[in-house]
């Protein structure tokens, strides 16, 4: 295990300036800009998100120094190797699907509770601790936007996963986490389930949120971050069918006429990149999807078109 006791390690292993770090964490208000993104249920998230130089250094943090902290199996995101399809297909044909979800994560998280998980004292001495919180903190919360905050989030829950787990193994019940989304599924009582994880998150300070709770049995549609888990993993119908109709009028009035409808101020080729990435990821939750195939072969054609008249 590596241990930075001074400041000139964390230079080397960062690559940066200690005079940067110091000079970046004494203004970091200058170094975030607050950005608002729609959320699939209404309304806005808004995020923090730092400036390239800050960025840098919390990339550089994250690869250099958090990606070697441990982190549970039960974690699903932020991962190398991880998916929401890893995540759901735990999940696959169970009798009970239980979720659960942590209220307003990413701003409950304490300061103290990402110096000591995150940057612990076995590791580093009280300055450089001190400092790395700093940079990969602010304004008493732990930035969404921020590249190091997946990392972080892992680092902090990695206990609290093991717990959750093994309690659950013991009863034959199946646990993943996708970062503030538990899951449960197998044959048990869910009120059982919520009782023991808020004791757990209370010991961290954290809180479930009643309003996300949900319940899923057999006989209505399971999902787990967004894939359909009943008897094997599926995608919702009604995002299939916003693609298919897409793609219907992009083929029957042109890419340029459809966007002119649609109103959204994107170049062809960005919409067409857009387009693909959903259908990527229908397809790799169905690979074998020939309808599918056949709408991923004609966008890429489009693309090719558009690079050849440039």
């Amino acid at each position: 295990m590596i241990v930075y006791r001074e400041l000139s390690s964390l230079e080397r292993d960062l690559g940066i300036p200690a005079k940067t770090l110091y000079a970046v964490s004494n203004s970091l208000g200058r170094h975030y800009r607050k950005v608002s993104i729609p959320k699939k249920t209404g309304g806005v998230r808004m995020l923090m998100v730092p400036d390239a130089v800050l960025k840098t250094i919390q990339r550089r943090i994250s690869d250099a120094l958090l990606a070697h902290m441990p982190v549970s199996p039960y974690a699903t995101a932020y991962r190398f190797g991880t998916s929401t399809l890893r995540n759901a297909a735990v999940h696959v044909g169970k009798p009970v699907v239980l979720k659960l979800d942590i209220y307003h994560f990413f701003d409950s998280i304490p300061y103290s509770l990402v110096k000591e998980k995150a940057f612990p004292t076995q590791i580093y001495a009280e300055q450089i601790q001190t400092l790395l919180t700093m940079l990969c903190y602010h304004k008493d919360v732990l930035p969404q936007g921020a590249p190091s905050s997946p990392a972080i989030v892992n680092i902090i829950l990695a206990d609290f996963d093991e717990r959750i787990g093994q309690w659950c193994a013991q009863r034959g019940i199946a646990y993943t986490r996708y970062c503030d989304d538990l899951t449960f599924s197998g044959n048990f009582e869910p009120k059982d389930v919520v009782g023991f994880v808020t004791a757990q998150l209370k010991s961290l300070g954290l809180l479930l949120n009643a309003n996300k709770t949900r319940v899923q049995r057999q006989s209505q549609q399971q999902l787990v971050t967004g894939i359909i888990v009943n008897e094997k993993p599926g995608i919702p119908a009604i995002y299939r069918r916003q693609i298919r109709q897409e793609l219907y009028y992009c083929q029957k009035f042109g890419v340029g006429e459809h966007l002119k409808s649609l109103a959204q101020g994107i170049s062809e080729e960005a919409y067409l990149r857009q387009l693909l990435g959903k259908v990527n990821y229908v397809l790799h939750i169905l690979p074998d999807c020939e309808e599918f195939r056949k709408y991923k072969t004609w966008i890429l054609q489009k693309l090719r078109n558009s690079s050849k008249a440039k």
